[in-house]
């Protein structure tokens, strides 16, 4: 008999509901959904905004009203709202998940409401132990006053009160604050977190008498002349974000449904520091730490704005990652890039002064368009041996734009390279190699090229054959000093007559330094695979330069121990005039030439009374 018809038929089972635990979802909600306690006050705002805007869409011109009353602990919440029937207490209140904003046909008007999750509001269980909601249907005229009385361990009640309980349509929810709650149920906090939530919003909010919207939005009012929009703008965002802005940049992308405005930072930041932006939804402060909203390259301003368009994430305090945010993104940037471009063409000061504090960032978005990049020729600074200028005046000052790719490098080869005519720029700092490199692009003919040590040395002069000829013993005992750290001694002429000798390398030395270190610490047969690593580059190079004093008095000696320990300074020094680190074995080396150069300055020869 076949095995799988032996076995007995099973009866089908009947489905199951999820048992919830009303206090471990109202644990959840407030140590992992939301932020803070403050949210249930947006829930309740969002909940009152949401059934006007039901309302309005069968009656145009109902009232459009929200009132807020805190006293003693509890707090009411009154709005002229669509209002609910007993039925829907029962299916929409005590239903954890479903929104109201799915019932009656309006699903296809969704987009016009804040609410889009159905959490409604469990959320006001995170500062409340009980929960009493009264509610007259605008829809149902003649269905009597609900009353909905929850409890936070899960327990409801549902009552019908007579007709003059409520005679208007629209909901009341009573709060009455949990022990160690009350705080956020008094008067002074309700206040404020109603003027943070809404003050955007379109319709009557008030707490108490006091009118809580605060319209058209500073960025959307009329002011006498430009200057003055100015200086109300610097007001606002110095209330909102506690600094005076460098400028404000309009932020108007109608086909998100966004109006605001971005504030330049009156300081520089760091490009890695995320910025925190506030964003409203339909005029409901959504989040104040939005940092997805701008490019990373515009890192230096923060925002403030409303749109109709964006999606919230489900505790709506963040935005949902997706196409219309990426697009929004895109736009956003695209403002503040045609911002820069109109300070480059019409006020030069301004953009100075911009860029005084945040050339980093331009340098940053600079980098992967051209046309930024084209803009910003004349503008942005750079270190050179001409002093600071842009990219534009050196390259009309030198046929060729010797670069570095590092602080150390350009340190080394500045003071040198100045004297003997050739125009650096440090590349060492953020963004500004990629930048040199990118200005043939945007400026054809330019030559661009990478000064290396080797280009460093033919722009010196070179001595004299017959002299370097008599002075081969000492470059002989010289060589031999610094052979062990992998550097080689070459003798030239050159300006400044000050410095006795320049230490050059480049990248490709120091990584044949580095792995010649390792090859000495290793095992054997570590040693065996990095020595068959080893590289044909050019060591590091001590170049003396033969026009300094010095120089030719030590080359004039013919102690070879006091030589190597003159040597072992020179080679030192150079070291340090490069702001080089030193390596442990260049350490040592700088000890015992110091100890060096004290004994010999105090050795005394049998027979003299002393050594001149």
């Amino acid at each position: 008999m076949d095995s799988q018809t032996s076995q007995p038929s099973q009866a089908p089972q009947s489905p199951h509901t999820f048992q919830v635990d009303l206090r471990g979802l109202v644990d959840l909600l407030s140590h992992h959904l939301y932020s803070s306690p403050k949210v249930y006050l947006r829930e309740l705002l969002q909940n009152a905004v949401d059934a006007i805007t039901a309302r309005r869409a069968e009656q145009p011109h109902a009232p459009a009203t929200v009132r807020l009353y805190a006293e003693g602990g509890a707090l009411r919440v009154e709005d002229s709202g669509v209002g609910l029937t007993e039925s829907d207490v029962h299916n929409l209140l005590a239903t954890i998940g479903r929104s109201s904003k799915r019932n009656d046909g309006l699903e296809s008007a969704r987009s016009d409401f804040l609410g889009q999750f159905g959490i409604g509001l469990l959320a006001c269980f995170v500062v409340a132990e009980r929960i009493r909601v009264v509610s007259r249907s605008a829809r149902t005229p003649a269905a009597a006053p609900v009353e909905w009385t929850a409890a936070d361990d899960g327990s409801y009640t549902v009552r019908t009160l007579p007709h003059e309980a409520r005679t208007e349509p629209g909901t009341t929810v009573h709060l009455v604050a949990r022990a160690g709650a009350g705080e956020w149920l008094s008067e002074e906090r309700v206040r404020s977190l109603a003027r943070d939530f809404g003050s955007l919003l379109p319709y009557d909010v008030r707490v108490g008498d006091e009118v809580i919207a605060d319209l058209p939005a500073p960025w959307d009012r009329p002011y006498p002349s430009p200057a003055t929009r100015r200086v109300a703008l610097a007001r606002h965002c110095h209330d909102l974000f506690g600094f005076t802005p460098l400028d404000s940049i309009d932020l108007d992308v109608p086909l998100a449904g966004i109006r605001g405005v971005a504030y330049v930072l009156p300081s520089a930041v760091s490009p890695a520091q995320r910025a925190g932006h506030r964003v409203h939804l339909k005029g409901m402060l959504l989040t104040e730490r939005a940092e997805q909203l701008l490019p990373d390259w515009a890192f230096f301003v923060r925002c403030v704005l409303d749109t109709d368009s964006l999606r919230p994430t489900a505790s709506r305090e963040s935005l949902y990652e997706d196409e219309t945010l990426a697009a929004v993104r895109e736009a956003l940037g695209e403002r503040i890039r045609s911002w820069l471009t109109g300070l480059a063409a019409g006020d030069p000061e301004r953009l100075a002064a911009f860029l005084s504090v945040h050339y980093l960032g331009v340098k940053s978005l600079a980098r992967h368009d051209k046309e930024m990049l084209r803009t910003m020729l004349p503008w942005l600074p750079f270190e050179t041996t001409d002093g600071r200028l842009s990219l534009e005046e050196f390259a009309q000052r030198h046929p060729v734009v010797h670069f570095t790719r590092t602080v150390e490098e350009y340190r080394q080869v500045a003071p040198i390279a100045s004297a003997q005519g050739v125009g650096v720029i440090n590349g060492g700092y953020t963004y500004d190699s990629e930048l040199i490199e990118a200005l043939p692009s945007v400026r054809p003919g330019t030559v661009v090229s990478e000064l290396d040590a080797d280009t460093v040395t033919a722009h010196l002069d070179a001595v004299d054959p017959a002299e370097e000829l008599a002075l081969s013993a000492f470059l002989a005992a010289a060589r031999a000093k610094l052979d062990p750290l992998g550097c080689d001694v070459v003798l030239r002429a050159f300006h400044p007559l000050s410095v006795p000798a320049l230490h050059l390398d480049d990248r490709a030395a120091r990584h044949e330094q580095a792995r010649a270190e390792a090859e000495e610490q290793a095992d054997d047969l570590w040693a065996g695979i990095l020595g068959s690593l080893r590289g044909s580059a050019p060591r590091a190079r001590l170049v003396l330069n033969h026009l300094n004093p010095l120089i030719r008095r030590i080359s004039s000696l013919n102690d070879p121990e006091l030589i190597g320990t003159a040597t072992e300074s020179l080679y030192g020094q150079a070291l340090l005039m490069a702001q080089r680190p030193l390596r442990p074995a260049d350490s040592a080396l700088l000890n015992r030439a110091f100890i060096g150069l004290l004994e010999w300055a105090t050795h005394t020869d049998p027979g003299k009374d002393d050594r001149r």
